[in-house]
C-alpha cells in the first residue's frame, strides 16, 4: 500500500524538494536473478553460478544484475506514491544513473525517493525524482540516480 496519494499536479508540486517516502524492503533472491538472465539473456556467471561465484569472486556469492535491481523500481514506486486521477503514464527517462555497490543474492533492497523537479507542460506534469535503492545494512546504496515521468493528471489545465 502506497504511503502518500497525489489527486492532482497542483497537490504534487507541494512535495517539491521533499522526501516522497521509502519503499518495505524486498529480498533479491537465485530464482529471480535466473529468471532475469533468462528475460535478458545475460547469463554471466557472477550472477547465475553460485558454486562459481563462491570461489572466484571478492563477494563470496552471485549478485544481482544492476539492471535487475533497475527493474524493481515500478514494484517499489508504486508503494512510495499512488497517483489517482490519472489518464496516462509515462516512463520518459534517467539521468545520473550510477550503479554504486552490487546487491548480493538474498539481500534486501528499498527505494527512496524524493521530487527534484517538477513542471506542468499544458496538462501534462513533468516531474524528476531523485532515487537511491538502499541495500539493508549496507552504508553504499546499490544505485542513484534521477527518473523522469510524464503523468496526465485528469483534470490538469
Amino acid at each position: 500500500m502506497s504511503q502518500l496519494v497525489i489527486n492532482s499536479h497542483e497537490e504534487f508540486q507541494t512535495f517539491l524538494g521533499k522526501e516522497l517516502g521509502v519503499s518495505e524492503y524486498t529480498t533479491i533472491t537465485q530464482d529471480q536473478i535466473n529468471r532475469f538472465a533468462d528475460a535478458t539473456l545475460d547469463h554471466q556467471w557472477i550472477h547465475t553460478d553460485p558454486a562459481r561465484a563462491a570461489v572466484e569472486t571478492t563477494f563470496k556469492s552471485t549478485i544481482a544484475h544492476g539492471y535487475l535491481t533497475l527493474s524493481l523500481v515500478p514494484h517499489l514506486w508504486d508503494q512510495i506514491a499512488e497517483f489517482r486521477n490519472i489518464k496516462m503514464m509515462i516512463n520518459y527517462g534517467i539521468e545520473k544513473l550510477k550503479f554504486n555497490q552490487p546487491v548480493l543474492v538474498n539481500h534486501e533492497v528499498r527505494l527512496r525517493a524524493k521530487l527534484h523537479s517538477i513542471l506542468n507542460l499544458r496538462g501534462i506534469t513533468k516531474f524528476e525524482v531523485d532515487v537511491t535503492l538502499e541495500i539493508k545494512d549496507n552504508a553504499k546504496p546499490a544505485f542513484n540516480g534521477i527518473l523522469v515521468f510524464l503523468y496526465h493528471f485528469i483534470n490538469s489545465k
